[in-house]
């Protein structure tokens, strides 16, 4: 198995990137989060891949993050989706609002994504929602300060949950919705109270 890529990028494309290694060019297909992270054409780049051979194909896909790859590996595991949906997924919106969606049951933000349909988003909601984090996932989607500060709030208001007796499983779920409903909080207690409210 392909672990990671690492040489020199030779091309790039929103769709895609060829690495230079040892006189071989191996094209990746990347979602547009990874494309932006990719340095300058000529410089050092190194991608994490994932392999897929079948009878008729095969393909490498590259990510900036194991996060990402993660996400696409368990994309792919969904009955109907393929790598190109997956792709497309990933392309549509951040690895944050992606596992939130995912794992408060928001199927209707996936099918929002170009590509995505309804029955898919459905399938992919109920085949992978206790197979996310999305506490954990939300701290990814920002800077490293602001993820500090989110992650802590987030896994306090869950925490408090958790102690009122609710199971961390079900306490992390609540966690989920409220954020999914109300981005715009930014604090424990009030996450507690709709999570209470909402029950």
């Amino acid at each position: 198995m392909i672990a990671y890529i690492r040489g020199t990028l030779a091309e790039k494309s929103p769709g895609f990137a060829i690495i230079e290694a040892c006189g071989i060019g191996y094209e990746l297909a990347i979602p547009t989060s990874t494309y932006d992270r990719l340095p300058k054409t000529g410089e050092e780049a190194k991608l994490l891949a994932y392999h897929i051979v079948r009878e008729d194909d095969e393909a490498l896909y590259g990510f900036a993050t194991q996060a990402e790859r993660e996400l696409f590996a368990k994309l792919t595991l969904v009955s109907g989706v393929g790598p190109k949906i997956a792709l497309s997924i990933l392309s549509g919106a951040s690895l944050g609002e992606l596992s939130l969606a995912i794992a408060s049951a928001d199927a209707r933000r996936l099918s929002a994504i170009k590509g995505v349909g309804k029955k898919t988003a459905e399938k992919i909601v109920i085949e992978l929602k206790d197979k996310i984090n999305a506490i954990e996932a939300l701290s990814l989607s920002g800077g490293a300060t602001g993820a500090q500060r989110e992650k802590a709030f987030l896994l306090d208001a869950r925490k408090a949950l958790s102690a009122l007796g609710f199971s961390d499983e079900i306490a992390s779920k609540m966690v989920a919705k409220v954020i999914a409903a109300n981005p715009e909080i930014s604090d424990t207690e009030a996450v507690v109270r709709a999570a209470l409210k909402s029950k």
